[in-house]
């Protein structure tokens, strides 16, 4: 199902492109005799199967087109993971039951926007349509649990340990609550991908040289190993989401070369 949507919105975006760079481009009234090549942006994500950050680094090469070099790391979560809580306890802390490994992943790649119009100036908002591809890297990291241990001592009935979740010895009524992050770091295991993204950045930001964007779109990640997320389900080799962020940055010229180039395209 999340594979043929990314497919028709691949090609949304394409029509979209055709349409709209024909029809509004032309009423575009604004003055395009000088333009700030370079751009660097912060980015805030929020995705289907988890959050991130990002970083990109834009450089024009016409009036409509820019190449982008964008680094991101995000947490990616099973779709239907559940939390919940030891009941017995108010100092327990939430975890996701049958939960094998932690998903986090680092992209770094390239992408082009093209801008399908321009704001008048006076304001209002610019549109581009944008695609992205690159390496993707899945760091798989175990879940630690606090698990009880009953004892026959009644002052004494149960103390916890810390263990790497097994489905065959941790159910509800022995797990305690997820131990601290930094457990499993030293046994995360390094999968190898690649990652492409479609979407859509709507910008409207007041300021030429200042960035405010809200950018939509689709990205999967593939890997040739597959990666076990939860312990009931079987692992998969392909992530896809949704994803909204917000991005925030600044568009400037390194020197005088840069405007005297993008006057010529």
């Amino acid at each position: 199902m999340v594979r043929r949507v990314l497919f028709v919105l691949v090609g949304l975006l394409s029509s979209l492109s055709g349409s709209l760079s024909a029809q509004i481009l032309d009423q575009d009234s604004t003055d395009k005799e000088f333009f700030l090549r370079k751009e660097s942006i912060f980015r805030l994500i929020a995705h289907s199967n988890g959050f991130g950050l990002g970083i990109t680094r834009g450089s024009s090469i016409s009036v409509f087109k820019r190449r982008i070099l964008e680094a991101e790391f995000v947490t990616m979560k099973a779709p239907k993971e559940i939390k919940t809580v030891y009941p017995f306890a108010d100092n327990s802390k939430s975890y996701v039951y049958g939960k094998l490994n932690q998903l986090y992943i680092l992209r770094g790649g390239i992408g082009y926007e093209k801008q399908m119009n321009r704001k008048p100036y006076w304001g209002g908002v610019e549109i581009r349509y944008l695609y992205h591809a690159g390496a993707s890297i899945g760091f798989v990291k175990p879940v630690y649990l606090y698990i009880i241990n009953y004892t026959q001592n009644p002052s004494d009935p149960f103390y916890l340990t810390t263990e790497r979740f097994d489905p065959s010895q941790h159910f509800y009524e022995n797990i305690f609550g997820r131990a601290p992050i930094n457990y499993g770091i030293p046994e995360t295991k390094i999968h190898p991908g690649l990652y492409g993204k479609v979407g859509l950045n709507f910008e409207f930001g007041a300021e030429n040289d200042r960035v405010k964007a809200l950018e939509v779109g689709a990205s999967c990640d593939f890997y040739p190993q597959s990666i076990s997320i939860m312990a009931f389900n079987t692992p998969r080799n392909f992530f896809a989401s949704f994803y909204l962020s917000f991005n925030f940055g600044k568009r400037y010229n390194k020197n005088s070369k840069d405007e005297n180039e993008i006057r010529s395209n």
